[in-house]
């Protein structure tokens, strides 16, 4: 009796969401989905298409592609052994598996580039906070196989379109360009001479960093590091020509749309796969007291060298972006997009008495049939509390359907407003609600 006693607490203590994950429903489901479909159908018209690719991946995906020394891949990533042995791990982000996908698939034979674009949740060990979860979604657009400028500026312009018909205001783009192969060396060995300089001031966690990858002490979110940065050598500096070139023309496209922006000589994006171009979009929040605060909700760059470490036979340019979506529909600016399948019901289907209960949900097809969305309540057996509970709606229509009804194979359309009903046959009921839109 002890150990069932024991055992029945256990279960209990393990019936909930595992921590930093949450339930989406209702409103607040809806809210997301209005966001995917809005951000679709923008991606859509700049020429995205879609992709799907597994919430889980072979663990080599992950740690060659955003690799080793970040803080997703040493203390993010759920990662775990099969039991056929194989080690895999629930994505961090969607750039890995949809290069994997483009190289498996061979995407490098269709026109280039291919755009694509992915949504849904992601997974990292995180600290929950505010905003912050441990399974979180976002949303990803991807141009792979060209290294023109315009596609940096389509990825872009696309993302801030995104945003802002989801009602985002006062946004503006960080950028910056981090160079490729035949620049990022020296500024490397410049930016790691400059923290050898302050090594003593240097908090152990960047320390770390220095040996493995000083790029990310540019990302540190130390107090004194963020301060040392300030005068840090900025990586524009020691641009190659063609780098320069490209940089430049990002810039002059942003300048075309309209777009603002800043050069931000710190900002690298958190992920090691990152070449040339990087850029996050900002949103200036308004505070008490007239202070402002700075939020960003996006966040990408090129990526030109992920797929020949993942196995590509050359390089495949590429540049990517994110949405955080969870902080998109956490906003007060969040316009609570309606998805397509949300309709608001026209009339209150109610129903008593057992004839009546059988026959209904026939009749609930032939008002889908005739596109009339209905609420009801269709455990309830009392006409009054159905009719209370429609006033309270404020549905302009109540369709009224019992046992004598059932009987004479009619429905009630009573109107709310004037209190006028008319007693329709079920035959006829399609062509009647027609008339009444």
């Amino acid at each position: 009796m002890a150990s069932e006693k024991k055992a029945d607490k256990k279960i209990g203590a393990n019936l909930q969401a595992v921590k930093g994950m949450r339930d989406i429903t209702g409103d607040e489901y809806y809210k997301f989905q209005g966001f995917f479909e809005k951000a679709q159908e923008v991606s859509e018209y700049y020429g995205f298409k879609p992709i799907e690719t597994p919430m889980v991946e072979y663990s080599d995906v992950f740690t060659t592609a955003i690799g080793e020394g970040t803080d997703v891949v040493d203390k993010e990533m759920y990662s775990f052994k099969t039991k056929g042995g194989d080690m895999i791990a629930m994505r961090p982000e969607h750039t890995a598996g949809t290069m994997r996908s483009y190289i498996e698939n061979g995407m490098a034979n269709q026109p280039q580039p291919v755009l694509l674009y992915t949504y849904g949740p992601s997974f990292r060990h995180d600290t929950p906070q505010k905003g912050r979860y441990r399974q979180f979604y976002q949303f990803d657009l991807d141009a792979l196989g060209s290294e023109k400028s315009i596609v940096d500026a389509l990825v872009i312009k696309t993302m801030y379109t995104i945003l802002e018909e989801a009602g985002a205001k006062d946004l503006s783009v960080d950028i910056n360009s981090i160079g490729d192969k035949e620049c990022r060396g020296r500024y490397i060995r410049e930016l790691t001479n400059y923290y050898k300089k302050h090594l003593k001031d240097l908090p152990a966690v960047d320390k770390e960093r220095l040996a493995g990858n000083p790029l990310r002490i540019l990302d540190s979110k130390e107090a004194k590091t963020i301060e040392i940065n300030e005068d840090a050598p900025d990586a524009v500096s020691y641009l190659c020509p063609a780098c320069k070139k490209h940089f430049k023309e990002v810039l002059e496209y942003l300048e075309e749309m309209e777009i603002p922006y800043s050069i931000n000589k710190n900002l690298v994006r958190g992920l090691s796969y990152y070449t040339r171009t990087v850029f996050e979009i900002i949103q200036d929040i308004a505070e008490e007291g007239g202070e402002s605060k700075k939020l960003t909700i996006c966040g990408g760059g090129r990526y030109d060298y992920l797929g020949k470490m993942l196995g590509s036979k050359k390089d495949v340019p590429a540049m990517g972006a994110a949405i955080g979506v969870d902080r998109v529909v956490a906003s007060s600016w969040y316009a609570n997009l309606k998805p397509r399948i949300m309709k608001d019901p026209e009339a209150y289907f109610i129903q008593f008495g057992l004839e009546a209960k059988l026959k209904s949900l026939n009749i609930m097809e032939i008002l889908r049939k005739a596109k009339f969305p209905v609420i009801q309540s269709i455990s309830k057996d009392k006409l009054g509390s159905q009719l209370g509970h429609a006033e309270k709606l404020g549905v302009k229509y109540v369709m009224i359907f019992g046992q004598r009804e059932a009987l004479d194979n009619t429905v009630i359309v009573r109107n709310m407003e004037t209190r006028s009903q008319d007693n329709v046959k079920i035959d006829d009921l399609k062509d009647y609600l027609k008339k009444l839109k």
